[in-house]
């Protein structure tokens, strides 16, 4: 790969109630943009390298106080990742990259905000979702099912689901590529309301192309339009597909107008680790 990449090269790998991701400290340059995709590509796969849902590059920002370069396991830069945002807060927090515990961060989607909580929970301002369309008509396996769509840094279509099996393969995949979100596709999410009235999300990643453990945009996409179609309230806890608890929180106005929408979950150092040559073949 050439270029300024030096080996060993230093990351933690770290995981966002189960999404996982390496985040790379690069405030030396120590890989070139032009180096990341193809190594993010690389690195991101599993039993073969570190295995991954992602990579996150940070360094000094210039209209914030860090900013990212996010890629998708393959190799794809996505604009937004709220559970890799909150992985990389605590990463900067504590590799001494800011100061203080509240910290912004330059992304694609724009420069979000976050706070960095005394235990491993982080919460992260999410870009304002806008792109909202409701009552939008998918047919899978011959059925019409209702399903809403929105942007939150990152597109989203959410179909609301009962207690039934669903195969989130099959059709993530027939309604990530529908034309309807031609041409950079969408992430497809399955939301259930549970009985005590937390939200149960399944999420097909575009990017990753399968399901992953969770989906931080996701969860927030989902939150909202159960907000709009089953009257759900801020704060919606959401349960993503690993188990784990996600808590989106937002002022819903006339319009309907979303605002002030945060995520706070878990960022969880797993390891420490310096890759060597080897990791890329």
């Amino acid at each position: 790969m050439g270029g300024a990449m030096k080996f060993p090269l230093a990351f933690d790998k770290m995981t966002g109630t189960g999404n996982d991701f390496i985040v790379i400290d690069n405030r030396e340059q120590v890989v070139l943009v032009a180096e990341q995709p193809e190594l993010a590509k690389k690195i991101c796969r599993r039993m073969f390298s570190v295995g991954a849902d992602g990579v996150i590059f940070l360094e000094p920002g210039s209209q914030a106080d860090l900013q990212w370069r996010f890629y998708n396991s393959d190799g794809s830069e996505a604009e937004m990742c709220g559970n890799g945002a909150r992985c990389a807060a605590r990463f900067a927090y504590q590799h001494r990259m800011v100061t203080e515990r509240k910290m912004t961060i330059a992304t694609l989607a724009g420069v979000i905000g976050a706070e960095v909580g005394e235990d491993d929970l982080v919460r992260v301002t999410m870009p304002i979702p806008h792109d909202i369309r409701r009552g939008l008509s998918m047919v899978l396996d011959g059925e019409e099912r209702l399903a809403g769509y929105l942007n939150t840094g990152v597109p989203h279509l959410v179909l609301f689901v009962d207690d039934e099996p669903i195969p989130v393969m099959s059709w993530g995949r027939k309604l990530r590529f529908d034309e309807m979100f031609a041409p950079d596709g969408t992430n497809v999410n399955f939301a259930r309301v549970l009985p005590d009235g937390r939200l149960k999300v399944r999420t097909y990643e575009r990017g990753v192309e399968a399901e992953t453990m969770a989906c931080g945009t996701g969860a927030v996409a989902s939150a909202i339009l159960a907000a709009f179609e089953h009257r759900l309230s801020s704060p919606v806890t959401v349960v993503t597909s690993g188990g784990e608890i996600l808590t989106i929180l937002f002022d819903l106005n006339d319009g309907p107008v979303v605002e002030k929408v945060f995520l706070q979950g878990p960022a969880r150092l797993v390891y420490s680790g310096r890759l060597t040559p080897e990791a890329l073949l």
